[in-house]
């Protein structure tokens, strides 16, 4: 029998956001993309990002995917700033819905327990 090697992990919206300063960068409010499992999904509607943008969020986003204890900030924060800072933008992070994975499917290697 298959040990379950199954996981899940939230979809996220990122979505653009005004701040306290006006927006200097290429942002518009409303501007968002998607994660999902290990993909970045831009709707045609925000078909750019700022590199620099992505630059900041990236390291966050797979945290923001797991399941957190209830008292871990990583849950609680969800808006970061715009790496600028002469920029008011702010990013805002949603979950959205859970997704089963495999881990068979994502790697080749082992899980601790094989």
């Amino acid at each position: 029998m298959q040990p379950d090697d199954r996981f899940t992990l939230y979809d996220l919206q990122v979505e653009v956001e005004a701040g306290d300063k006006p927006m200097v960068c290429s942002h518009r409010v409303g501007d968002r993309f998607y994660v999902i499992g290990e993909n970045l999904v831009f709707p045609p509607e925000s078909a750019s990002f700022s590199m620099y943008a992505l630059s900041a969020l990236l390291p966050i986003l797979p945290a923001k995917q797991r399941p957190l204890h209830p008292n871990d900030w990583m849950l609680s924060d969800c808006v970061i700033a715009c790496p600028d800072p002469n920029c008011g933008a702010r990013f805002r992070i949603t979950r959205l819905r859970e997704h089963s994975f495999r881990h068979s499917e994502c790697t080749v290697e082992p899980t601790k327990g094989d």
